[in-house]
């Protein structure tokens, strides 16, 4: 399962709804990527969401 080593998010449940209105549960995984990050001097390869990693850029952009 992936999870966001930043923020601890992972994946959600909910339901598929058909036109019948017919529940079927269904699962929506994180969307994480693997980034090489520098922190503190040192590269560090972590599981970041996209939403961390945007942020993470921002941070970095600004000085």
């Amino acid at each position: 399962m992936a999870r966001c080593q930043v923020c601890l998010k992972s994946g959600m449940y909910g339901n598929n709804v058909s036109h019948s209105k017919r529940r079927t549960r269904t699962r929506r995984s994180a969307n994480v990527r693997r980034a090489t990050i520098v922190e503190k001097g040192e590269q560090r390869k972590v599981a970041l969401c996209t939403r961390c990693l945007r942020t993470h850029y921002r941070v970095i952009a600004k000085g």
